[in-house]
């Protein structure tokens, strides 16, 4: 992708050269979206390689569950770029085949089509986890739209091509765009006067593939999000909106529950792993609960020293409960007394900690912390379920 994008910028004799730079910006509206997807990229990778790195389970898994946001931002948002690219690559295709499709009328088509994507990219980049699964949800419905927006100016290109007596280099440039397009597995096979219906029919062969006449899927896939799915990591709609688009338009606008009963079985979709997806106030059915520093605030520069940082900040480490139990955590209402209890959480963890760094004779590591953390946590009941600090 940033090869492409340096390619575009390049070309003079397209979006890098025409009308004084005008299309600049939408190249380096792509440029922008590829930092905070490698970002999110780099930042679930950075959680996973730290969940390998705990011998407790149980934090294992807690800390694989928060790389979900960002894996799921980062695939939704990759293929959100994926679509811009081919409109940079139509737009700059237009200039330079399309002499009689009017610069100000392009310009017009990148800010809708950009203006309809902005959304979806905000609430990615955003990393907040109701957001990112909240458009990763609708991303079939929009990249249904995407597509169509696709095909008007793409067909509108070729038109005021072929109406300026060009009739070879209209076909030529339809022919080439279609190829180029990374959006061709969306475009939907039927003539636009083609109603189109979901008739997609699902085997699975001897190899263990799952065929449909518009989708590939293979088993290890299917297997690998199953685990996903049940482990907490990535949500059932989020994984069946990547079907959904990777099957084309016909599928695009499908709910979750129209995909084949037996997509929708292997994918782990029940009403149990569905109810660990509950989030926020609308997923709970009550008001956002107070969230608990495992990890205590207070004490942040302390574990900045011993590696907390970045993906692995401590606002990463936050466990939801209820008011009281929160309360009760912190020695009660009052928190200066509560600091007084040789029980309260954060003066317990970090006792617990500074006297196993004094017995090592060193700082203690990230993946040490964690573990004894874990320990902590089991013993005060509380469940390795973490979520992002959301702040006051």
């Amino acid at each position: 992708m940033a090869n492409t994008l340096r390619q575009l910028a390049a070309n003079k004799g397209g979006l890098g050269g025409r009308a004084n730079g005008l299309f600049i910006p939408y190249i380096g509206y792509g440029a922008g979206q590829l930092q905070w997807i490698d970002g999110a990229r780099r930042g679930a990778t950075t959680l996973a390689d730290a969940a390998s790195e705990a011998e407790d389970l149980d934090m294992e898994l807690g800390i694989l569950r928060l790389s979900g946001p960002r894996l799921q931002s980062a695939i939704s948002g990759a293929l959100l770029l994926a679509a811009w690219l081919d409109f940079l690559s139509l737009a700059d295709a237009v200039l330079q085949r399309c002499p009689f499709y009017g610069t100000e009328r392009l310009l017009a088509d990148m800010s809708r089509v950009q203006q309809l994507i902005e959304p979806s990219l905000r609430a990615l980049s955003s990393l907040a986890p109701g957001h990112v699964e909240a458009a990763t949800v609708a991303l079939p419905e929009l990249m249904g739209q995407l597509t169509r927006e696709f095909h008007s100016i793409r067909e509108a290109a070729g038109v005021a091509t072929a109406r300026g007596g060009q009739l070879m280099t209209a076909a030529q440039f339809i022919e080439m765009i279609t190829l180029i397009s990374a959006m061709k597995m969306a475009l939907p096979r039927q003539p636009p006067s083609v109603p189109t219906t979901l008739g997609v029919g699902w085997v699975m062969d001897s190899s263990g593939v799952m065929m449909g006449s518009r989708l590939v899927v293979s088993a290890a896939w299917v297997e690998m999000m199953r685990r996903l799915v049940q482990a907490g990591v990535l949500s059932v709609s989020a994984v069946s909106a990547a079907v959904r688009i990777h099957a084309g338009q016909v599928m695009m606008s499908q709910a979750r529950h129209d995909l084949p009963r037996g997509v929708r079985e292997a994918l782990g979709d029940s009403p149990e792993v569905r109810a660990m997806h509950e989030t926020g106030k609308a997923g709970a059915g009550m008001a956002e609960r107070p969230q608990h520093h495992v990890l205590p605030d207070e004490h942040r520069e302390w574990f900045e020293k011993r590696g907390f940082t970045g993906a692995m900040d401590i606002d990463q480490f936050c466990v939801e409960m209820e008011v009281a139990r929160h309360q009760a955590l912190h020695g009660g209402g009052n928190w200066r007394l509560g600091r007084m209890w040789p029980g309260e959480w954060n003066q317990m963890i970090m006792r617990t900690l500074r006297e196993a760094e004094d017995r090592a004779g060193r700082m203690l590591t990230q993946p040490e912390v964690l573990d004894i953390v874990a320990s902590a946590m089991r013993r005060y009941n509380i469940p390795m379920n973490f979520t992002p600090w959301r702040g006051r």
